[in-house]
């Protein structure tokens, strides 16, 4: 018999206000090409494919009823395109990122009065701490929020203690996750609706600080971005993993973003989601 999953609630935060459903991006520059890749081998870029890739990208964002704010573009910085990376998001707290490879840390320029133009309480990640919004994965449980961050190339244990000394006080939990495999926390695992952590086994060094883990047939399936509760934004090159999702209920997504995979990009990296405003 198959496996019965049941359909996915939101008892929890994740979703709480509904009111608030922005979307920040950054389109890419003309230096994509030139952009940072670290534990796969470099392949050329389609420039004007990755465009078209990044507008269906964000056409799907905005279909699901999103409203798309658009941050001014770095061109001089070819990793801009991956605007999670500079400023992370909780209960209305934009924290501005200080990335961990130096040719990254200008991305947050234009981010933070975009952000303070929301409405966004500011707070900021300093010297000598360093972090990248893509370690960065909330995960709503029963208890309280849990933030797990990968500390890795990117994220150091500096960044990790800054980032907990804001956070905690709105009422999240901030668990480290020791990082080798991958750039980023986020490009092995993501969270479903209901806290399960979702993940790519290979790249992660330990699964032992997730309450709930389940580990994915193909890589890109680890990547999710959760639109609605029951609303999945995933790559195309999952497809046994997307038919997994909607046999447990949730609706998917699938959208090519074969070029910005080539940068060690994913879904999740592409827009940052702003669900609560104060």
């Amino acid at each position: 018999m198959a496996r019965q999953w049941p359909a996915p609630t939101l008892p929890y935060s994740l979703f709480v206000s509904r009111s608030t459903r922005i979307a920040l991006v950054r389109r890419p520059g003309p230096r994509l090409s030139d952009g940072i890749v670290t534990h796969i081998g470099r392949s050329p870029i389609d420039l004007h494919l990755a465009m078209k890739q990044w507008t269906n990208y964000v056409d799907a964002v905005r279909d699901a009823g999103w409203k798309v704010v658009e941050v001014p573009p770095a061109d001089d910085c070819p990793d801009a395109v991956f605007i999670e990376d500079a400023v992370v998001l909780y209960r209305g707290t934009a924290i501005i990122t200080r990335p961990g490879d130096d040719a990254r840390k200008p991305e947050t320029t234009a981010v933070e009065p975009v952000v303070a133009e929301l409405g966004c309480r500011v707070e900021r990640i300093v010297a000598p701490g360093t972090m990248d919004g893509g370690d960065v994965l909330k995960v709503p449980l029963p208890d309280g929020d849990t933030i797990f961050v990968g500390l890795g190339a990117r994220t150091n244990a500096e960044g990790l203690c800054q980032f907990a000394a804001i956070v905690q006080p709105l009422g999240a939990k901030v668990v480290g996750v020791p990082l080798t495999k991958v750039l980023h926390l986020k490009s092995a695992a993501t969270a479903l609706t209901d806290g399960t952590i979702v993940g790519w086994e290979p790249g992660l060094d330990s699964t032992d600080a997730f309450p709930r883990f389940e580990a994915v047939s193909q890589e890109s399936g680890a990547h999710v971005v959760l639109l609605e509760p029951d609303l999945i934004l995933m790559a195309a090159d999952a497809p046994r993993v997307a038919t997994n999702y909607r046999a447990r209920g949730y609706r998917t997504i699938e959208v090519d973003i074969s070029e910005f995979i080539k940068l060690e990009g994913c879904v999740t990296c592409l827009s940052v989601r702003i669900r609560e405003l104060p």
